[in-house]
C-alpha cells in the first residue's frame, strides 16, 4: 500500500510507528481521514477499507478488473489475503472525533458557504443543522445532514466528511414515487430547482454510491423509482445496473440525469443555471 501511494504521489499527512495518515483525493478535506496499516486502508470519512485492490477501485472509481490491470500494469506484487480481522476490528474502534454540540442553521459562515452553491436557504433550514465537533483536539464547524443512523454528513468550505457509521437517508412522505441521489447537496439543488417536488416525491439520499448494496428494502416498496445519479464514470455505471435490476421487478424506473444535462451534479448544474441568469 505504501508503494502504490508514493506511485500516485500521496503524502502522508502524519506518520505514528506502522500507521500512515493521508487527505482522500475524492474528496477536499483538511484533516487526514484515510489510515493505512498492515497493507490495508481505513476511510474514516466514508466508514470503509479494505485491501489494495479496494484502494485503487475507490480511488479511480473504476471496476475490480479493471483495478488488478491497473495492478499489473504497474508491476505491482500484492496478495488476494483476506484482511486480518483483529485489524478492522481494532480501526473500527478508534473514534477520531468528538460532536460537541449540535443546533438550527444560523451560522452566516455556514450559510454563506451554501448560499454560494446556489442553494436556497429556507429549504437548507428545514433538513440540515449546524455541527459543532473536535478531531484529534482541534475544533471545527460544518453543515451537518443526519443520516438514518443518527450520524452526520459534515460540509463546510474546507472539508467533506461523515462523522460516525456512513449510512443514507430515507425521507419519507409516504409518496408512491422516490428520487434516489448520491448526497444532500444533490437533495437540496433538486428542491431548490424543483420545489414542487418536495411533497410529492420521497427521496432516498444514497451519501455514498457504496450504500446502493444496502437499499433493496426500501426500493422494493415504490412503483416509480427515478435515478439522479451523478454524470460521471461511477454513476453513470450504477444508473445502467440499477435500472436493469429494478425494471425486471415490475418496478417503473427512470434515469431523470436530463434534468441536469451537461453537468456533473445537480448542485453544479444550479451553480451555472444561477449565473447565467444573473
Amino acid at each position: 500500500m505504501i508503494n502504490i501511494l508514493k506511485r500516485l504521489n500521496i503524502d502522508a499527512i502524519e506518520k505514528k510507528k506502522e500507521q500512515f495518515w493521508f487527505k482522500a483525493n475524492w474528496r477536499k478535506e483538511q484533516t487526514p481521514s484515510v489510515k493505512c496499516e498492515h497493507n490495508l486502508f481505513y476511510d474514516f470519512g466514508e466508514g470503509f477499507g479494505g485491501n489494495t485492490v479496494d484502494f485503487i477501485m475507490k480511488y479511480f472509481s473504476i471496476s475490480f478488473l479493471q483495478a488488478v490491470r491497473w495492478l499489473q500494469s504497474e508491476d505491482v506484487i500484492f496478495s488476494f489475503d483476506p484482511p486480518k480481522q483483529n485489524v478492522f476490528h481494532e480501526t473500527k474502534k478508534e473514534k477520531q472525533y468528538h460532536v460537541e454540540r449540535i443546533q438550527l442553521l444560523q451560522n452566516k459562515i455556514l450559510i454563506e458557504y451554501l448560499d454560494t452553491r446556489k442553494m436556497n436557504i429556507e429549504i437548507c433550514k428545514r433538513y440540515l443543522i449546524e455541527v459543532y465537533y473536535k478531531i484529534k483536539d482541534r475544533k471545527y464547524f460544518g453543515v451537518g445532514f443526519r443520516n438514518d443512523q443518527n450520524q452526520f454528513e459534515i460540509r463546510n468550505k474546507y472539508a467533506k466528511m461523515c462523522l460516525g457509521i456512513k449510512w443514507f437517508t430515507w425521507i419519507n412522505y409516504s409518496n408512491k414515487s422516490i428520487v434516489v441521489l448520491e448526497s444532500w447537496s444533490d437533495f437540496i439543488s433538486l428542491l431548490t430547482l424543483y420545489p414542487n417536488y418536495e411533497k410529492s416525491k420521497d427521496f432516498l439520499i444514497l451519501n455514498s454510491l457504496s450504500m446502493l448494496s444496502k437499499v433493496d428494502h426500501v426500493l422494493n416498496i415504490y412503483s416509480e423509482i427515478l435515478f439522479a445519479l451523478d454524470n460521471d464514470f461511477a454513476g453513470s455505471n450504477a444508473t445502467e445496473n440499477c435500472l436493469r435490476k429494478w425494471n425486471s421487478t415490475g418496478a417503473r424506473c427512470k434515469d431523470i440525469r436530463y434534468l441536469f444535462h451537461g453537468s456533473k451534479d445537480i448542485n453544479d448544474f444550479l451553480i451555472l443555471k444561477t449565473k447565467a441568469s444573473d
